[in-house]
C-alpha cells in the first residue's frame, strides 16, 4: 500500500504534462504619440472597428470587455488629437441614438491595418529567424 502510494505521488498530474507545442504569436503594435497623448494605437483601432460592427460606443464597449466611460474617453482623447473627427454621434432618444465612424474614421482603420500587414510582410524573414529562438 505504501509503495503503491509513493509510486501515486510521484505521477505528475494531468495539468503538469507538457502541453502540445504552441506557436508563437507575433504582433505589431504600432502607437502614435502627440506629446504624452497615444493618439492612435491598436486598442483604440479595435474600438472603432467595434463602433463601426455595433453602431454605438455603449455596444462597441460590452463587445471589448470595457467600461462605457472607458470607451467614451478613448474616442473622445482619439477625436480631440485628429484634425478632423474619426467618429459622429447622435444624442439618444427615441431612436436610441448611436455612433458612426466618419470616412476619417474609416481611413484610419483602413490605414493602420494595412501598416500592419506591410510590417510582417517587410519582416517576414526577421520574424521567423525570431520565432524560431523561441521556445514552443
Amino acid at each position: 500500500m505504501l509503495s503503491r502510494m509513493a509510486d501515486i505521488a510521484k505521477t505528475k498530474p494531468a495539468s503538469a504534462k507538457k502541453s502540445a507545442k504552441v506557436r508563437p504569436e507575433v504582433r505589431f503594435r504600432m502607437r502614435i504619440r502627440t506629446g504624452d497623448t497615444v493618439a492612435l494605437g491598436p486598442g483604440k483601432v479595435e474600438l472603432l472597428e467595434a463602433v463601426r460592427e455595433f453602431g454605438s460606443i455603449s455596444a462597441a464597449a460590452r463587445s471589448l470587455d470595457m467600461s462605457y466611460r472607458r470607451a467614451w474617453l478613448l474616442i473622445d482623447e482619439l477625436n480631440r488629437s485628429l484634425k478632423s473627427p474619426a467618429t459622429h454621434s447622435e444624442q439618444g432618444g427615441q431612436s436610441g441614438g448611436g455612433c458612426t465612424l466618419t470616412p476619417v474614421g474609416e481611413t484610419l482603420i483602413r490605414l493602420y491595418r494595412d501598416v500592419e500587414v506591410e510590417a510582417a510582410r517587410s519582416c517576414a524573414k526577421q520574424i521567423a529567424d525570431l520565432t524560431r529562438l523561441i521556445r514552443s
